[in-house]
């Protein structure tokens, strides 16, 4: 097993716990940069795909594993940021501009539904959340003129100063860039003041007030900085799938992208992307296991949806570290093998905390 000894307090500020796990970080990245060369359009479409959920999942990650507050709107955030990028490169907005507006539009609205938000906790917080996410489903399939309506509209090609960008590998690039820019930027502000009070809010409001943390700046900034995050995952969206619909921001785009966090890991922002890696995967998996099954199975139309949920309901019951959590306890126990005990990975029971002052 490989100990870790800390002789100097910048050891603890360091992004990365030793050079050993910077390496294969560096070693993941040379790998991710080389593939554009040797996989192909469909499968390098694919990865762009996990880019851009694995932002989203970055984005819901910071709100809801490291601030304890529930969402299911964020599909509306994804939609803000899709759908500004679409407007604006269509009216001739190169991307460096395009971008930062899908962000800053997406970060308004995450805290136009973060104030209100603020005296509610739970499902009574998801349900604001998601009143908001058909508020502006309802909205995009309402103004016609701006967003086309139930009949959509095309996305232009993605203009980065002056001249648009091929399909391909420019944009995988441009999708592994943002993603990797992201996650060391969230991965930072977690080791900050800002992200202590964060996680002291998800364990427990009361303890966290009384130690002065300022619980409503703390969880609107929290919205601001989720929706701000998904909004340019949803700006690099419109350009991956080039045309846009009220259709692709519905409810169950929330609940997937919540589904995607669970699944994960939640707490994790290693989790946040094993999950988009399943989230985009299984169902290329299942279409490609369909020929092996009975025709009156592959033949239903909801076999993906059926599955997903078998599956979430058994890693909520079984697993509910999530994959992440998965690894974490296989990597403990190859390291400790054969010294392992044998009740280690047992689950622990588990209490609903209270904020009850009485």
């Amino acid at each position: 097993m490989r100990y870790i000894f800390k002789t100097r307090h910048e050891q603890d500020l360091g992004l990365f716990r030793d050079g050993f796990e910077a390496g294969w970080y560096l070693l993941l990245l040379v790998a991710l940069l080389i593939a554009p060369f040797v996989l192909g359009n469909y499968l390098l479409s694919l990865l762009s795909f996990v880019f851009i959920y694995s932002i989203v999942g970055f984005g819901l990650m910071l709100l809801s594993g490291f601030t304890g507050q529930m969402s299911l709107g964020h599909a509306a955030f994804f939609a803000v940021g899709a759908y500004t990028e679409a407007v604006l490169q269509a009216q001739g907005w190169p991307f460096i501009a395009s971008g930062p507006s899908a962000i800053l539009l997406a970060a308004a609205s995450g805290v136009v539904i973060g104030l209100p938000a603020l005296r509610l906790t739970g499902i009574y917080l998801a349900i604001a959340t998601m009143s908001f996410n058909f508020i502006v489903e309802e909205g995009l399939a309402r103004w016609e003129s701006l967003t086309g309506g139930n009949a959509g509209m095309a996305v232009p090609r993605l203009r980065l100063v002056t001249e648009a960008l091929p399909a391909g590998i420019p944009m995988y690039m441009l999708c592994l860039a943002c993603v990797v820019a992201v996650g060391l930027v969230i991965r930072n502000m977690l080791r900050s003041p800002s992200g202590r009070a964060f996680v002291a809010i998800r364990d427990s409001e009361v303890s966290a007030q009384s130690m002065g943390v300022n619980l409503a700046y703390y969880k609107t900034r929290s919205f601001a900085i989720s929706a701000a995050v998904t909004g340019l995952a949803g700006a690099l969206y419109a350009h991956q799938i080039k045309f846009l619909g009220p259709d692709q921001f519905t409810l169950m785009t929330s609940i997937e992208f919540l589904m995607m966090v669970v699944i994960g890991g939640m707490g994790s922002l290693h989790g946040a992307v094993l999950g988009a890696v399943f989230m985009i995967g299984l169902p290329e998996l299942i279409s490609r296991i369909k020929v092996f099954l009975p025709s009156a199975v592959a033949d239903q139309t909801g076999l993906n949806a059926t599955v997903f949920g078998i599956l979430t309901v058994l890693f909520v019951l079984f697993e509910p570290l999530g994959l992440y959590g998965r690894w974490v306890k296989m990597r403990t126990w190859f390291s400790l093998f054969p010294t392992y005990r044998k009740g280690m990975f047992k689950r622990q029971k588990s209490y609903a905390k209270s904020e009850r002052l009485a």
